[in-house]
């Protein structure tokens, strides 16, 4: 697990500056004694290969910033492609939504969250959710990514590990969250 250098900063703080909670500390906060989950994002801007004829971005373009989201979420929670490749597992997108709100145009700044949007118990299907906000705050696009966890020896849908399993589990539900049915078959 990576050291986090969020709590060894906030130690530093002078006290009124410090976040009252070791969940604050992590960049979430305690509502009613649950924790709050936070969101996981990234800023990019909008490159010159993410347009189309119309002059504005791309739809493969989102579905590719997607992607590079979740990836990088997985990285920073220890489950690099070497470790995926280790694991002989790996996840498989089976469907994407893309719904438009608004366009972005060449060079502007786009920020890309990362939530859960559905789930089945043993974390065999998710379906995984970005969502794109322009500087000013408004959703330009949300991108939903329904699938599963391949066993890349078995080539057969699997329950991921534990630890990746509660990586998943950690991450923001979205306001319409639903539970999945389990891809794993029984015998």
């Amino acid at each position: 697990m990576p050291y986090n250098y969020r709590l060894k900063l906030t130690a530093d703080l002078p006290k009124y500056l410090r976040p009252r909670s070791l969940a604050g500390a992590l960049g979430g906060h305690f509502s009613e004694n649950t924790y709050v989950k936070k969101e996981f994002e990234r800023v990019f801007h909008v490159r010159w290969g993410d347009m189309d004829f119309n002059a504005h971005m791309k739809n493969t373009a989102y579905l590719d910033m997607s992607g590079d989201v979740r990836m990088m979420y997985f990285d920073e929670q220890g489950f690099s492609m070497r470790e995926f490749e280790r694991l002989k597992i790996g996840p498989v997108v089976m469907r994407d939504e893309l719904e438009y709100f608004r366009e972005m145009r060449l060079l502007e700044s786009i920020k890309v969250n990362f939530q859960v949007a559905g789930l089945s118990p043993d974390v065999s299907r998710f379906c995984f959710r970005n969502e794109f906000f322009r500087e000013d705050g408004k959703m330009v696009a949300r991108v939903n990514s329904t699938g599963g966890w391949l066993g890349l020896e078995s080539r057969r849908l699997v329950a991921p590990p534990d630890q990746l399993a509660k990586v998943i589990r950690e991450l923001k539900q979205s306001k319409d969250f639903q539970e999945l049915d389990s891809s794993v078959r029984k015998a």
